[in-house]
């Protein structure tokens, strides 16, 4: 054995190991030169090399054969082969016969496309650790000896060296890079004002740090506390954005429910796994938390077993929180945004339902005729309405949809049009309310109805005939004193198709007073609990009759007021006074 050229060889490799090594600090160009260097220094077919990370569970083997040249990199099972065996023992090895060998695993040569015959294999000791595994496989020419043990072993101080320096750098260059990328989601984040915006940008943000094949951002709704994803990748469509899942279920909804961070490095060995993509591995979860409540969870899935560690988490902690205050800063822009649209299409509402008042009263001798609509916050039913039919006839009505806001106004501009439409082609009351009631029992839905008072005023024979419709009782206050109300009509409108009407006229004395209402006058109610009711009402209109209309309906609005307690919500109060003169 010429062990002088053996010396030679083994100081001209060093060198050539030192130069290489020492020319990069880039991680994943040091392994391939590496590789190259290994299969120069032992004559090998193939070479692999393998770094310990006590965050895996699982070996990342970076493999190169020399017929192309090209780092492959695959996973195999910890501890497993003569890597794992040299791992574990921290002492070379060198296999003449591969095939008779429990130790070696072949499945890494058919990985690498080569038929592993022989191998020696060297472990990287790095200030007393130990750090990984270097391989040299299939002596090109001849039988690995001993002086390859001693090249290789040479060679693996400094590799052992150059790898911690690379990956050290890696490291915090990696870090930087991922400050600087928190640093600009958050620029990007907080300038994002849309929830479906915020969340779209969390995932492709996410996809520059950490490495997925799918991915989601689940939010809890809160009407039904439930985990609802807005936003996905990766998976079909049927596991798209209408995923729902009840807080507790499966791993997102454990993250949910616990406040705490999940980690599975093999979702078939989790029982809380819900199989939403046959390919995922393993999944990492972590809750996106704000003011100690948790308000959504970001997921992540890969086809890799084991392919999230503590570094994913750190990272995926610092960004939820971020992701946390930028998903509610557009929650609450959406509300206020959505708040401002109701507020507008209210208003609008409000100013469309006051076009269907009358603009003036009418003036017709020997009467005095008021109408007053006092609106409470929201839009409501009521409506009421003054119709010249013919020369000394008025039609009267008034009306409360159930209901309130937009669709109880709808309603009402439908009963309205109906009502003026039937007007205008019958003079019988009775017709008149058979054919809004059944127009009504066509367009509205089921548990909506209106209730009403139809009548025509015939101011020169001093009658007005009336339907009631369902509708509050109206008063009729007599000049001597006695009291009637008007009851008679049929049911309210909506609800029965076909339904039967009467109509019944009534002679007016002067002096007399009809007074129409909705009942958001009649159900006031006192601090305790009492309701202002028909007959408070009908001594409140007693005690003003001799002052005008207009004032009648001021002194019953002013003592409603005064008789409910301070919490009473009001809703729409509508009335109508037709007073006969002296």
């Amino acid at each position: 054995m010429n062990y002088a050229h053996d010396h030679t060889r083994a100081e001209k490799l060093l060198l050539e190991a030192s130069r290489v090594f020492n020319s990069t600090l880039e991680y994943e160009e040091l392994i391939e030169r590496v590789l190259r260097l290994i299969i120069a220094a032992a004559g090998s077919e193939a070479a692999l090399v393998f770094r310990v990370d006590h965050e895996r569970t699982d070996m990342k083997v970076r493999f190169m054969n020399s017929s192309d040249f090209e780092m492959k990199h695959f996973f195999r099972e910890v501890g497993g082969g003569v890597v794992g065996w040299v791992t574990n023992h921290r002492e070379p090895v060198i296999i003449h016969d591969a095939s008779t060998d429990q130790r070696v695993d072949l499945e890494i040569g058919r990985l690498g496309g080569v038929e592993m015959k022989s191998l020696i294999s060297v472990p990287l000791i790095g200030k007393g650790q130990m750090i990984g595994v270097i391989e040299a496989i299939n002596k090109q020419e001849g039988q690995f000896t001993e002086a390859d043990v001693d090249v290789l072993i040479g060679l693996a101080n400094q590799i052992a060296v150059a790898m911690d320096n690379a990956h050290l750098y890696r490291q915090v260059r990696r870090e930087a890079r991922e400050k600087d990328l928190l640093f600009e989601i958050g620029k990007q984040l907080s300038s994002s004002l849309g929830v479906d915006e915020v969340l779209r940008m969390i995932l492709d943000s996410l996809k520059e740090a950490v490495d997925f094949d799918a991915g989601g951002v689940f939010l809890i709704a809160p009407e039904t506390g439930n985990l609802q994803t807005l936003s996905t990748t990766g998976y079909a469509s049927e596991h798209g954005p209408d995923v729902q899942l009840k807080v507790g279920q499966g791993i997102v909804g454990s993250a949910a429910k616990s406040g705490e961070p999940i980690i599975v490095k093999d979702v078939t060995q989790d029982d809380r796994y819900v199989n939403s993509r046959d390919a995922t591995r393993s999944e990492i979860a972590v809750p996106i938390t704000l003011d100690n409540r948790t308000i959504g969870v970001i997921n992540l899935e890969s086809d890799r077993l084991n392919a999230y560690g503590r570094h994913n988490l750190s990272l995926m902690s610092a960004f939820a929180s971020q992701a946390a205050v930028s998903i509610e800063r557009a929650r609450l822009h959406e509300q206020l945004i959505a708040g401002q649209k109701l507020k507008e299409q209210l208003s609008i509402a409000r100013e469309i339902q006051e076009s269907f008042l009358p603009r003036v009263h009418p003036d017709i001798p020997g009467y005095d005729l008021y109408g007053r609509n006092i609106p409470s916050f929201e839009v409501g039913g009521d409506y009421y309405d003054f119709i010249k039919i013919v020369e000394g006839q008025y039609g009267i009505a008034i009306g409360d949809v159930s209901g309130k806001g937009i669709p109880a106004s709808l309603i009402m501009a439908s009963f309205r049009a109906s009502l003026i439409a039937e007007i205008r082609n019958n003079y019988a009351l009775r017709t008149i309310c058979r054919k809004v009631n059944n127009l009504l029992c066509e367009s509205v839905r089921p548990g909506s109805f209106v209730t009403a008072v139809y009548g025509v005023l015939d101011s020169k024979n001093h009658v007005f005939t009336f339907a009631n419709c369902g509708h509050c009782l109206p008063i009729l206050l007599r000049s001597d004193g006695n009291v009637e109300y008007l009851r008679e009509g049929g049911p309210l409108f909506g609800v029965t198709p076909e339904a039967k009407y009467e109509e019944r006229p009534v002679y007016i004395n002067p002096g007399d007073i009809i007074y129409l209402y909705t009942d958001g006058i009649s159900e006031v109610f006192d601090r305790d609990d009492e309701e202002l009711g028909l007959d408070r009402l009908t001594d409140i209109v007693c005690e003003n009759r001799e002052r005008p209309s207009a004032e009648i309906l001021d002194a019953v609005y002013l003592a409603a007021r005064q008789f409910a307690s301070p919490e009473h919500v009001f809703d729409d109060l509508t009335m109508i006074v037709v007073k006969r003169l002296d």
